[in-house]
């Protein structure tokens, strides 16, 4: 286990805390409705940090192509209908170009600012020309309306429990996911961004806002940076 980074419950837990059976059990919520109507049609997407393929199988349902990327053997294995491939972010060099990059589930806010720079470095990479790359980043009260909970349409409880400073401009984020016959915890490091920084984390990897895509400015869609001259 990565240091900072714990999870609790039944069946496998990766690296980074996140439970295999908690995130086969999630659902995709609007995320596949924002993606496609920010994209071409039958676009070719590289997902990055697929996970179980939450978001992924919707996507593939939609028309879109997908090349699924996660670090973990065990979430990749319930990935179905997408080329896979076992990787971390910051690693990840394929040589080829995609139509959109998806960077989803807040992996932006990463604790780490070198992991960060290398995913957003990864994603520009990967980005063919007129292409785009999409950013889920927290909600502005994501570290500071906690405890907080919401129960989601597909029977479960989704507690922020704590919110904890750790240094560095870090916290230390505890979550818990409760299912009518288990329940799961996920401890993590975040880093919280402001638009301000967000949007320079962008520039440094070659990568400028084209829209915010949600009123709440969660979904981003950005693209490579315009060279002067």
């Amino acid at each position: 286990m990565r240091e900072g980074y714990e999870g609790t419950g039944p069946g496998a837990i990766t690296p980074d805390g996140c439970a295999v059976e908690l995130y086969s059990r999630l659902t995709a919520g609007s995320e596949p409705d924002i993606i496609e109507a920010a994209v071409p049609a039958g676009a070719r997407i590289l997902e990055l940090g697929s996970g179980v393929g939450r978001v992924t199988h919707p996507l593939l349902e939609r028309g879109f192509t997908v090349t699924a990327v996660d670090e973990s053997a065990e979430m990749l294995a319930h990935v179905r209908g997408a080329r896979t491939i076992r990787s971390t972010i910051e690693g990840l060099d394929l040589g080829e170009k995609f139509d959109v990059v998806l960077l989803a589930s807040f992996l932006v806010h990463t604790g780490d600012a070198e992991v960060r720079r290398g995913m957003l470095r990864t994603c520009a990479a990967h980005v063919a020309d007129g292409g785009c790359v999409l950013v889920q980043r927290e909600g502005a009260d994501y570290h500071v309306e906690v405890p907080r909970e919401r129960v989601d349409p597909g029977g479960y409880t989704v507690r922020i429990l704590s919110a904890d400073p750790v240094g560095d401009g870090v916290n230390s984020v505890h979550a818990e996911y409760e299912f009518p016959d288990a329940t799961w915890t996920q401890t993590f490091l975040a880093r919280p961004l402001t638009p301000e920084q967000f949007e320079e984390a962008l520039e440094e990897a070659g990568l400028e806002v084209a829209e915010y895509l949600t009123e709440d400015g969660t979904w981003v869609k950005a693209v490579p940076a315009t060279r002067p001259g």
